[in-house]
């Protein structure tokens, strides 16, 4: 919620890193991502530091129990984005922490409880970077529809926040792929179990 009240541009990309690494040490915590109005032309000091993207994989990232669509009705409006935050888990079966750095990135795949669905959510800092993702958490002998939410070519969390692509491909637990994070930026994945 600190970026609703700055005037001195928000958090800096890497605080968020450094979140889902510390203040979740403790359990869940009260936070309310999906902010699809990255960019507050009436306020532009209160910069929202990150891609829509990554907003979108701030659900799996930071665990939050008690979740809500946090920005305006009219800001999801015409937003293939915003299945994601229907699909979208709210507690956890078990949680598998792929990869990260603290105050850099991070990425954790997150089983939905009572379900056999996953789902995969992975933030960086001010860096672009690439990140390699393995599949092999996923059940054995099964198939998933993988919807994944990714920054687009030209995403960036100051200059072009809202550039996002979808792609859908089926995945088993032999998969591996490799994704482009932007600066700022993030990939959510929503992984449907299908036999």
């Amino acid at each position: 919620e600190f970026n609703a009240w700055a005037s001195d541009g928000g958090n800096p990309p890497e605080h968020l890193p450094i979140v889902a690494f510390t203040r979740m040490l403790a359990g869940p915590i009260d936070f309310t991502p999906g902010v699809f109005e990255i960019s507050l032309k009436t306020k532009p000091d209160n910069q929202i530091n990150t891609t829509l993207a990554q907003q979108l994989a701030l659900y799996v990232v930071i665990y939050s129990p008690i979740q809500m669509a946090c920005d305006l009705p009219e800001n999801y409006e015409g937003h293939p984005a915003f299945q994601f935050i229907r699909d979208v888990g709210v507690d956890w079966e078990q949680t598998v922490v792929l990869n990260g750095e603290v105050g850099d990135f991070v990425t954790i795949a997150r089983q939905e409880k009572n379900t056999n669905n996953w789902f995969v959510g992975s933030i960086t800092d001010e860096n672009s970077r690439e990140i390699t993702i393995d599949f092999s958490f996923l059940d054995a002998d099964k198939t998933y529809e993988a919807t994944i939410y990714k920054d687009g070519e030209d995403a960036h969390y100051k200059n072009n926040p809202t550039n996002y692509a979808i792609e859908k491909v089926e995945l088993t637990n032999s998969a591996e792929m490799t994704f482009k994070l932007a600066e700022g930026g993030g990939l959510a994945i929503s992984l449907l179990q299908k036999n």
